[in-house]
């Protein structure tokens, strides 16, 4: 993965362009929960193909992640990220218009393709740069309200304009908003002779899966990412059945997106100074267990509390996020990492929603759901306390 003139971008060129790219990483995904019932509706989709739906986030970015790396040393990693912001634009621009079922399912797989490419080349571009706490606050943070964004804004956009196509839409202009910068960044770095080379000397050769802290950080990521994508795509409904209305089921999914955005801000930070790790990921595994315990007794009786729990518990995801530049030195190590993680992670994640859909229709509630997602806070406080340890993969390989 190539560093070019780019690398000596302005730090204010460098921020807005991680700003554009992590904000538009998650709405895509977070935006269909709140008005799945609508789209159902709309489309005359099935039950059983709006759980697969609900799975495609993970499964299309641990499928095409894993492309990822490679498509970026083939055409540079800026590229990559501007043609995957670009396809990205045009497949939910084009779903939001279709009355085809199985083209809005087509084109949600190419949305999340191109999204896919950012997710995992977006930290390498960055440790390539320098600036690497700063950019990957300004990139966690990114990524979690964007998120939020996505799950509190879908459902009232929707009802005010009487479509889920406005709801949906929208998310594709914010999109190809970020498409002329980062293009320009491209075209920028393809003009410009290579003016440094990144790295402290070459990078190590081994195979990341060798690295105990890499395996580690992918069970990580993989566990939180399918907590995150069962949220994404059915959290809302079970508030709903609870007797919620769908705008307030979404602000709840929204409030419980929205604390990660204090994680985002301080565990890169917090990481850096290495003080604390081993208590933080104690309580994401009890926050976690909490937030669903809650929602099995009494989901309606205090709903915003177990959205709390959960948020607090979703903390995982900027601190696995921001570990994978922290535990590595070399970008191209970094690129490895991001590659394992978000590939093999979001693959694991991807059974998590669809799995909740088959359950849910075989038993007709949520009790047996709640529970095994509940046991799941045992294997991620684990792999927790692994990667907490102040250990490179670098030095593992």
């Amino acid at each position: 993965m190539r560093a070019a003139a780019g690398a000596a971008a302005p730090l204010g060129i460098l921020v807005a362009a991680v700003v554009l790219v992590s904000v538009n990483l998650r709405p895509a995904a977070s935006s269909p929960g709140p008005i799945l019932e609508e789209i159902r509706d709309g489309l005359g989709m099935s039950a059983g193909v709006a759980g697969a739906m609900t799975g495609l986030p993970g499964l299309c970015f641990g499928l095409f992640g894993a492309l990822s790396v490679w498509f970026a040393r083939k055409v540079g990693a800026t590229a990559a990220i501007a043609l995957g912001l670009a396809v990205a634009a045009v497949g939910l621009l084009l779903r939001a218009v279709t009355d085809s079922v199985p083209l809005f399912l087509f084109l949600t797989v190419v949305t999340l393709a191109g999204m896919a490419v950012g997710n995992v080349v977006a930290p390498a571009w960055i440790k390539a740069r320098g600036h690497t706490v700063v950019l990957m606050t300004v990139y966690g943070t990114g990524l979690v309200v964007g998120g939020t964004l996505g799950s509190a804004a879908t459902a009232p956009v929707t009802e005010a304009s009487g479509t889920w196509r406005a709801g949906l839409g929208m998310w594709g202009l914010l999109m190809l908003a970020a498409v002329p910068l980062w293009a320009w960044l491209a075209l920028r770095e393809r003009r410009s002779p290579v003016e440094r080379q990144v790295g402290d000397g070459p990078a190590p050769t081994g195979r990341i899966v060798k690295s105990p802290t890499a395996v580690a950080l992918t069970v990580l990521f993989g566990v939180q990412s399918m907590h995150a994508y069962v949220q994404f795509g059915w959290l809302p409904s079970i508030y709903r059945d609870a007797g919620i209305s769908a705008s307030s089921a979404g602000a709840l999914q929204a409030l419980l997106s929205s604390v990660g955005i204090v994680g985002a801000l301080v565990m890169p930070t917090v990481i850096a100074r290495g003080r604390g790790l081993p208590a933080l990921m104690i309580s994401f595994g009890v926050m976690l267990a909490l937030g669903y315990a809650g929602l099995l007794a009494a989901p309606a009786t205090v709903p915003w509390l177990w959205a709390l729990m959960l948020g607090i518990a979703g903390l995982a995801f900027p601190t696995a996020i921001a570990l994978i530049t922290a535990r590595t030195r070399h970008p191209s190590v970094t690129a490895q990492l991001s590659g394992l993680v978000q590939s093999v992670g979001y693959a694991l994640a991807a059974l998590g929603p669809f799995a909740v859909g088959l359950i849910h229709d075989a038993t007709g509630g949520w009790s047996l759901i709640l529970v095994l997602l509940a046991l799941t806070s045992v294997p991620l406080t684990l792999a927790a306390l692994r990667v907490a340890r102040p250990t490179y993969v670098d030095d593992e390989l």
